[in-house]
C-alpha cells in the first residue's frame, strides 16, 4: 500500500525518484532522501566507496546535508522493462543513473544508485 506520510509521496512512477531526490535534498530532508531507496540498497557515494542499506545511506546524506549543497537537474524519461526500470537525471556536473525496482504496491525505489557517471 502507498506511504500515506504527506512530507514523503510514494514514487508512482520511475523519474519521480530523481524528482523528489533535488526536491528533498533542497530541503535538508535526510529522511526523506532515504524514503526514495529499497532497505539494502547500494549507493556508489562517496567517490570510490559503496554504500549499502538504509542505515549507511542515511549516514551518508546526514553528511553530505550538513554542508547545505544545493541539487539541480532535469530527470529523463525512464527505461522500463518489468518490475526494473533505469532512472538518470542531466546535472550540471554530467548524469546520475539508477536502477528503481517497483514494489508490491505498484510503487517504485532504487535498489541502485551512481549519482556520478561522469566527471
Amino acid at each position: 500500500m502507498p506511504s500515506s506520510d504527506p512530507a514523503h509521496p510514494p514514487a508512482t512512477r520511475p523519474e519521480d525518484l530523481g524528482r523528489f531526490f533535488i526536491e528533498r535534498g533542497n530541503a535538508g530532508d535526510v529522511e526523506g532522501l532515504v524514503a526514495l531507496y529499497e532497505p539494502d540498497a547500494v549507493l556508489a557515494f562517496p567517490r570510490g566507496r559503496l554504500t549499502t542499506g538504509a542505515d549507511a545511506i542515511r549516514a551518508v546524506y546526514q553528511e553530505l546535508l550538513a554542508g547545505k549543497p544545493t541539487f539541480k537537474g532535469t530527470p529523463q524519461p525512464a527505461i522500463v522493462n518489468g518490475d526494473l526500470a533505469l532512472t538518470s537525471t542531466r546535472t550540471p556536473n554530467g548524469a546520475t543513473v539508477e536502477i528503481a525496482h517497483r514494489q508490491p504496491d505498484g510503487t517504485w525505489l532504487w535498489r541502485v544508485d551512481q549519482p556520478s557517471i561522469l566527471g
